[in-house]
């Protein structure tokens, strides 16, 4: 079945869905609606979309086709009238699957012709002679001796590893020698790597590739960096009325339909990747000014710690309950980023980072549908790489998704604001770099004095 391109209003009484579909019977249309579920079919096509509100079939529903331009028509009542049904402009939301709900069972006693004390004499002769003690002692309040087990070491019954958006996906690294992936830097390990050593093996590659020598050019001749620094993002100073392109609508019907079961703690690790990705994102767009260059899949994996060894963030502070941001695990999350960004791209310019996180930070106060619009772009340069389409497919294709159908705004804007109150300082960077902008401007000092004196006559 093919899914058709579509897209949804709505009046103060009815959801109107428009959808193209040429070169069919009418009479052949059906449509199925129960509450929030509205399905439509239509050999070749099929559609199903979960609303956020529900929807009847009544007498004043209908149903148009017009030949000429291919469009199918249908217009279905609001249960309540006056209701406004959020998100009809996010295609991937609707067309996700209908959450389950899981159901606790509940066990009812209707009689019981035994006594209390005869329950509880059933019981505790049913009990080990160990157990027994154990009601004994505290009765009497006997202090028993305790300790705490000790860990068990973790359990595999195969090397085989995950990894990805929930590490859901495996092998498609199996091979990566032999595909010129420039960026894995696990090598043929990738599969087999823990995630201990990923983060090891991340973290002496970029000690090994940090230049010193690169970073003082950098710092000493930033001309051209400062006029990117100044430059105007359209995505973050644009303030015109937010609407979908139709290459973005038709690239969203292609993305998959899942439903993601992820825990409080997987949640939270999710918004603080997300970051991570939209710096990588940011730093390659105002470096080419949104114009990408056949480097640009290079450059953005390269940023990215979830790609190039797999290692995305994973907070060791998350205490549940509500999306609290600490400003520690949020500056844990952007150390890779801004160690990255001055060690491999063209430009490496520590206020560049700096501009990017700022960039980032209203990316996130301004809501999940710019956030998919960047991520759209970042997923579009990926998959036109011969190579790099791979962290497409584990990584942006997922949060594609997970952005419309599950992402909350609210938790976006308070982590867009604690982002923008984040102060990393180049100490926590390593790599002394205070003392080497320090020697570099020495070294223009001595170059100036050097020309003021002049040759004597």
């Amino acid at each position: 079945m093919i899914t058709p391109r579509f897209s949804c209003s709505q009046t103060e009484g009815a959801v109107i869905v428009s959808i193209y579909c040429p070169s069919i019977r009418a009479t052949d249309v059906e449509i199925n609606v129960e509450e929030t579920l509205v399905t439509v079919h239509v050999n070749p096509y099929f559609l199903r979309l979960n609303f956020s509100k529900p929807l009847v079939d009544d007498e004043n529903s209908s149903a148009n086709y017009d030949p000429s331009s291919g469009t199918l028509t249908v217009t279905l009542s609001k249960e309540h009238k006056g209701e406004v049904f959020n998100d009809l402009d996010l295609l991937a939301k609707l067309l996700a699957p209908r959450k389950t709900v899981k159901e606790t069972p509940s066990i009812e006693v209707l009689s019981s012709e035994t006594s209390p004390e005869d329950d509880l004499a059933e019981v505790t002769q049913n009990l080990s002679l160990e157990q027994q003690e154990i009601i004994q002692a505290a009765e009497n309040d006997w202090q028993l001796p305790q300790e705490v087990p000790p860990l068990l070491p973790p359990f595999n019954l195969s090397s085989q590893v995950h990894y990805g958006f929930l590490d859901l996906h495996s092998g498609y690294l199996r091979h990566a020698s032999h595909t010129e992936n420039e960026v894995n830097e696990l090598g043929d390990d990738a599969e087999i790597c823990t995630k201990a050593e990923r983060r090891a093996r991340r973290t002496k590659h970029e000690d090994e590739k940090f230049d010193e020598e690169h970073y003082m050019a950098d710092f000493v001749d930033d001309e051209f960096i400062q006029e990117l620094i100044v430059w105007d993002h359209p995505h973050v100073t644009d303030s015109k009325t937010f609407q979908y392109t139709e290459n973005e609508n038709m690239t969203m019907l292609r993305l998959p339909r899942k439903e993601y079961l992820a825990t409080a703690s997987q949640t939270h690790d999710l918004y603080l990747t997300l970051i991570t990705l939209l710096f990588s994102y940011i730093y390659d767009s105002r470096t080419t000014q949104c114009d990408p260059t056949p480097e640009s899949a290079w450059t953005i994996c390269n940023l990215t710690p979830a790609f190039t060894a797999l290692d995305p963030p994973h907070s060791d502070h998350y205490a549940g309950g509500p999306h609290v941001f600490s400003e520690t695990e949020l500056k844990e999350t952007l150390l890779p980023s801004y160690r990255r960004s001055i060690t491999f791209p063209l430009y490496r310019s520590f206020a560049l980072a700096e501009k990017c996180r700022q960039d980032v930070a209203t990316l996130l106060r301004r809501g999940k549908r710019r956030v998919t619009r960047c991520l759209l772009e970042l997923k579009d340069i990926l998959d036109h790489h011969d190579v790099y389409y791979v962290y497409s497919k584990i990584w942006v294709d997922d949060f594609c998704v997970w952005i419309q159908a599950d992402a909350d705004d609210e938790i976006l804007e308070r982590l867009g604001k604690s982002l923008a109150g984040v102060k990393i300082d180049k100490q926590s960077v390593g790599w002394g770099l205070e003392e080497i902008e320090k020697a570099a401007l020495q070294t223009l000092d001595r170059e100036s004095d050097s020309d003021d004196e002049g040759p004597e006559d």
